[in-house]
This record gives C-alpha cells, sequence and structure tokens, in this order.
C-alpha cells in the first residue's frame, strides 16, 4: 500500500513541448538552447512544409514560427494548423520583424495567438510560451462538466468504453479554441499608464486578446515606455503592470 506522502504528493508538471519554425540555423539555436535550459522539450523545423508534418506527426503544446518561411510562410503555416483536428488546437506564437497594424491582424485572422516583434529575447518568448501553456493547462468552468447530461457521459465512462473521457476532451479542446491573439483595437480600452522605473508616460503598443471561452475572456495589453526603460504587459482582469523584457 503507498504511504500517506506518497498519496499525497502532487503530480509532476508535464514539460512543455515547442516547435521552433525559423529558415535561420542561429536564430532556432538561440532560442532552442534556453527553453532547452528552462525544461522544454524542443523540435525544429527549418521551413513551413517541414514544421506543418512535424506539427501533425507529433503533438506541441505551442509552436514558435518566424513570419517569413521559404515555402509554406507562418501566416499560412497557421492557417492550415487551423483547419487540422489534429493541431486546431495547438497554441502558435508568430515571430516577426513587421510589428505594424496590418501584420499583426493578418496574424489575428491567421489564428495565432501572440505575436512578438524582433529583436525578440529568449526570456520573453518563454515567459509568452508560459503563459498560453497556463492558459491551457489551468482549470477552467467550461472545461469541466456543467449539465446533467455530460456528467452523467463522465460517469458512464468510468471504467467502461471510455465514451465519458471522450466527451470530456471534445469540451476541453472546443474551450481551448476560443482565442483571438494580438490586435490594436481590444474590446476594452488601454488605460493610461506611466512608466513604474521613470514615471514617464507609456506608449500603447498593441494588445492580446485570449482567454478559455467567450465567456470568460482576457486581454492584455503592452505598452513601450518613452524613455526606453523597456516593454510592460498590462493584465485587464489584474490591473497589474510588469515588465516583459528583461533579460
Amino acid at each position: 500500500m503507498a504511504s500517506v506522502a506518497q498519496m499525497s504528493s502532487p503530480a509532476p508538471k508535464e514539460p512543455v513541448t515547442v516547435l521552433l519554425v525559423d529558415n535561420h540555423d542561429d536564430t532556432r539555436l538561440l532560442y532552442r538552447e534556453y527553453l532547452t535550459r528552462a525544461g522544454c522539450i524542443v523540435e525544429e523545423a527549418a521551413d513551413g512544409r517541414e514544421a506543418l508534418a512535424k506539427a501533425i506527426a507529433r503533438r506541441h503544446d505551442v509552436v514558435v514560427s518566424a513570419a517569413r518561411l521559404p515555402g509554406i510562410d507562418g501566416y499560412q503555416l497557421c492557417q492550415l494548423l487551423r483547419r487540422d483536428t489534429a493541431t486546431m488546437a495547438t497554441r502558435v506564437i508568430m515571430v516577426t520583424a513587421d510589428g505594424v497594424s496590418t501584420d499583426l491582424e493578418r496574424a489575428r485572422r491567421a489564428g495565432v495567438d501572440a505575436t512578438l516583434v524582433t529583436p525578440c529575447l529568449p526570456p520573453v518568448l518563454f515567459a509568452e510560451v508560459q503563459r498560453l501553456v497556463e492558459l491551457d493547462r489551468s482549470p477552467s468552468p467550461d472545461a469541466s462538466v456543467d449539465s446533467t447530461e455530460g456528467a452523467a457521459a463522465m460517469v458512464a465512462g468510468v471504467g467502461g468504453d471510455g465514451a465519458g473521457s471522450r466527451a470530456h476532451e471534445r469540451r476541453t479542446i472546443l474551450s481551448r479554441v476560443y482565442r483571438r491573439g494580438p490586435t490594436t483595437t481590444p474590446p476594452v480600452a488601454p488605460p493610461n499608464l506611466r512608466c513604474p522605473q521613470c514615471d514617464k508616460g507609456l506608449v500603447y503598443h498593441h494588445s492580446n486578446i485570449g482567454g478559455v471561452s467567450e465567456r470568460h475572456p482576457e486581454q492584455w495589453d503592452y505598452f513601450e515606455c518613452a524613455a526606453q526603460c523597456g516593454t510592460f504587459e498590462y493584465r485587464q482582469r489584474t490591473r497589474k503592470v510588469r515588465r516583459v523584457d528583461n533579460a
């Protein structure tokens, strides 16, 4: 019989799996080394076609893709991932040198969860990977069964044919599909903020819209310090500001 300590010990966290897509070897190396040291399992692809094949062959928590790729570019890659049932719920982060609103909107329409503008330091990328994974792995009201029919299906699945587990899995995946990615016209107006380091005004850059369902939306607003203190994130739900670009 297992001891009380063994029974009460929490299950270890699953490592985060990341697919890095970039045609520049040095960029992949930079991100791979940092993410690996941070405990991630990293796979690489040098172009969109290779990335699509690897994404379908093996489930990844997050796909990190450059916008400009030979053959299938990052936007097309994301659109293809969203169309396939095996990858439609996979989180996608796009890293691009084009941070103008038209490119952010194009990324949003393609189904990208977050867009990072180069130069993007590895800690910034890792923080965004963590944020998206936490959204998926955190318990949510919509990911649980909230109807009599659903509860019956879950009970029927215990020790049976697994129908309840499959129903629960489908509900979880559907809740994860609700995501909008970056935008410069968020539903909640970004606040007027001052830099917590130099007290100068922060300049609004863009917002990330996400959440686990339409009933439970999330909004993160991103600002640049006019005095070049860095990039800051404001979370609408908690009303907290934090710096996100420090190494």
